[in-house]
Order: structure tokens, then sequence, then C-alpha cells
């Protein structure tokens, strides 16, 4: 069944040479069983008709906010109401502005205060707007606020400038919405996932860590909780805003994710091991400098908690997964991980892959557990961490 099957999309388009493109946006969402209305700002009527819209959608296409057609009824407010999702594409610098703002100044603003529907934007500007520090703050004051954000894409650009600031293509904002529209699985169900890398101090300088970006343990706390789940995000040290939904606690090094963990995963049905935790860390950090004083420095490490295996070691454990993270004979690292800690299920990816793994928007899993396994291919992450957790939702039920 398609996911967008009945449900009420309100597609907003402001003004930007890329809104040409949402008639063919309109077919394409209701090609996956969406209902979709258009509203438009004064400035997108110049580069798109309403009457275009209007012919491909079946609905009628509102610009004014104070229609007096429709004001009787107040439209705006039954409009809002209407909407499941708000997806507005392209979204414009100055649309993200005056949204971060709060104001509402014309329809689709009012419309965004004013519906309690889910919104995302797909922006649409050339590269030096998107790179610009305010455009940045207000992007992620509002990915803060729960918005998701759909792009930009990186490419050449109408005013011929190369760089990010391409809105996606409509069949790629399409399978987004779609995929977003995750079943709700996990509902009542409470979720600890860990994310991201650790670091080590060696003194107050320096540290030993590694290369994980944590995008694929954010994937899955979004996710889990757009599945419904209560999520409990216990992060590294990375540069993400919280996703949306979930409680996030901040830690630095193994020992503080380690004690961040056990602190609370007794309150949890399923735990989600996705961190790079550090295997090791210096048996002293200096309480100064290291000088380089000398041709060979001689560090003594010495093991950290191996966090996965004592929560499935736990006598009233959640159902535990762990990641593998592997160079080479990824299938006989992670299987033996799996028995050797007594995990439920491991997620292995070969991260000596390019385009995949660390610091990649993309990612591929092979999913072990101990009765079957299970191959995700190439996916963006956060389609990935449904697919996972609609597994992970499977073997814990049985």
């Amino acid at each position: 069944m398609q996911s967008l099957t009945g449900k009420n999309i309100l597609l907003g388009i402001t003004g930007g040479i890329a809104a040409y493109k949402t008639p063919d946006l309109v077919r394409k969402l209701k090609a996956k069983g969406a209902n979709v209305r258009a509203v438009l700002t004064a400035s997108a009527s110049q580069f798109v008709s309403p009457l275009s819209l209007q012919a491909v959608s079946g609905l009628p296409v509102s610009q004014e906010l104070l229609d007096p057609a429709a004001e009787a009824a107040m439209g705006h407010i039954e409009l809002a109401k209407w909407a499941d999702k708000i997806l507005v594409a392209p979204a414009s610098a100055n649309f993200i502005a005056r949204l971060t703002a709060g104001m509402a100044d014309d329809l689709l603003s009012t419309l965004c205060l004013a519906s309690s529907a889910e919104i995302i934007l797909a922006p649409a500007m050339n590269q030096q707007m998107y790179r610009a520090g305010v455009t940045q703050q207000n992007i992620e004051k509002l990915q803060q606020r729960g918005i998701q954000l759909l792009g930009p894409a990186e490419g050449e650009q109408a005013c011929g400038d190369l760089g990010p600031g391409r809105m996606l293509e409509p069949q790629e904002l399409a399978d987004a919405l779609e995929q977003g529209c995750l079943p709700a699985l996990f509902t009542g169900k409470r979720i600890m996932i860990t994310a991201g890398p650790t670091r080590e101090a060696l003194d107050p300088v320096r540290y030993l860590s590694n290369h994980s970006s944590g995008k694929m343990g954010y994937a899955l706390a979004h996710a889990a909780a757009r599945m419904g789940a209560k999520v409990l995000l216990v992060s590294g040290p990375v540069n993400l805003p919280s996703p949306p939904g979930c409680e996030r606690i901040m830690t630095d090094s193994a020992l503080d994710m380690h004690q961040a963990v056990m602190q609370r995963v007794g309150e949890m049905d399923v735990f989600i091991g996705c961190a790079a935790v550090a295997d090791y860390r210096p048996q002293q950090q200096a309480g100064q400098k290291i000088k380089k004083s000398q041709d060979k420095l001689t560090l003594t490490l010495v093991k950290n908690p191996d966090i996965v295996a004592e929560v499935a070691s736990l006598a009233n454990k959640p159902f535990t997964v762990g990641f593998a993270a592997e160079t080479q004979d990824v299938a006989h690292y992670a299987k033996d991980k799996l028995a050797r800690k007594k995990l439920d299920m491991i997620a292995a990816n070969d991260v000596s892959k390019q385009n995949i793994g660390f610091n990649s928007e993309q990612n591929a899993l092979s999913v072990y557990w101990p009765s079957g396994e299970a191959l995700l291919p190439v996916s963006d992450k956060l389609t990935l961490a449904a697919q996972l957790l609609t597994l992970i939702e499977k073997q814990y039920k049985e």
C-alpha cells in the first residue's frame, strides 16, 4: 500500500526559479496517492501559474490571506486543519527567514503557524545565500523546532554559480515524503540509541577519537521517534541538531557515555549501540599540554567499558542491537561479535568503501541475528534507519 495514499499535502510555493518544477511535483505526489493543494506566495506566481497547478492537482489553488470568497468560512484556518503535511518547495531564503521569525504576513506563513501538521522545507536559492551565516542560523533554529529540511542539492544553478542551493528534483521530494510516512511500529516503546564518536583526552588540548559523524545514529533516533517510540539519544560530540521528538544527552568520553547509558537503560525496551565508542583510553591524562620535547612519545592505553556487551549481559536486558564498522571480512567479524557479546541483532557496514559509512549521507548494512540475516542496500541513512528499525521490531516481537 502506498504510504501517501489519502494523505493531504499542502504544497507551499515561494518565489524562485525552481517553482517551474512544481506542477511535476504535484503529479509525482498524486501518483503516490496523495491529495495536493497548492498555495502560492505573490512572488511565486511570477514563476508558475495558478491555472497549471489547479489543472494537475484537481483542487483549488490559494494565494491570498484575505480572500473574501474564502473568509466567510475562515478559509485559511480550514486549510491549515486540512493538511497532514506542509511541504514548502521551493523554500526561498526570504521565506525561511520569515518562518524563523514567526511572521504571518501572507497566506503561506500564516498556514505554517496555524497548522499542527509536519512542516518540511525544500530550500532553493543561490549558493552564497544558502551559505550565508544568517541563513544557516535560521535553518538550525527551524530544525531545532522539528522542521525537516530536504536538500538542497549541489550543482549548477540558474545564475551560473556552482554549489549547494538547488532544489531536489520532484521525484526525490515525493520519494522522501513517502519515506517519511513511517508506520507507528514502536508506539509505547522506549528506545535508547547511542551515536557519534567518543573523545579520550591525552591532555587539555589533545584527544584520541575516530571518524564517526553520528549521522547514522541520529537517523535512527529520528526514524524511531517518527515510528512512535519514546527515544533517548545518548550522543558523543557531534555537530548535529537534536532529532525532533527525542530526548538527548550529550557525552564526551567512553566513560561519560557508559555512565549515561547505565543510568537509564533499565527503563528501555530496545537498546541500539550505534556509537563508535573508543576501545581504549590513555591510562593517565596529563594536567598540562604535553610539550614536544622528545622524538618519541609512549602512551599506555587501558580498555574502556564495552557498553553494548554490558547492556546485553543485564539480567533484565532490553532487546540489544550492536553495530560493527569493519574494513574486511564483514560477515565473519559481525557474526563473531553477535555471538560473543550475546546480542539480539547486529548491523555491520564496510567503512573501507567510498561514499558510504563514516561522514557520508548514505550507507549500506548487513544485518544478522541468531536465526537469520538481511542485506539493506545503499540508500540515504534515514531510509536505511527505517528499514533497520522494521527488522528490529519484527525480531523484538518474536
